[in-house]
């Protein structure tokens, strides 16, 4: 997987943080500043199959060639890890972010996943799947 500056940095600035589990506060910390997801987009279209919690994938039409997508989950553990997973793969080229998913998982780069369940990992690779999806979509 080939990483833009933009992803780099946001490993870098979580990696900074020695102890797993303040990273994974953090990401939680990092959601709950995040904009709110719309409840309009709560729609069963938007929900990603395969997680124990619910979770809602949208891409956000844009004027240039980036790709964006916001996510959200009924968990707060959960939708720190999407949120933080949408904002490592949006702004960059939706060609980019379907060639490098599903296999890349930028929370295994970070550490994350080490501590997770492995049906919450599953439903993290449902996540990533969903988004390669959308940025196929986005790309046509």
């Amino acid at each position: 997987m080939s990483l833009s500056a933009r992803q780099h940095t946001l490993i870098e600035d979580l990696l900074l943080i020695e102890d797993p589990q303040e990273r994974l506060t953090a990401v939680i910390d990092f959601a709950r500043k995040s904009p709110p997801f719309p409840e309009a987009l709560r729609t069963e279209e938007n929900r990603v199959t395969g997680c124990q919690s619910q979770v809602w994938l949208h891409s956000i039409p844009t004027s240039g060639s980036e790709f964006v997508v916001a996510g959200d989950s009924d968990s707060p553990l959960v939708r720190g890890l999407v949120v933080w997973t949408c904002n490592f793969f949006s702004q960059e080229s939706p060609q980019s972010v379907s060639s490098s998913l599903p296999a890349s998982d930028p929370l295994a780069l970070v550490g994350l996943t080490k501590s997770l369940s492995a049906s919450r990992q599953n439903g993290l690779a449902s996540v990533r799947a969903r988004i390669a999806a959308l940025a196929r979509d986005y790309s046509e």
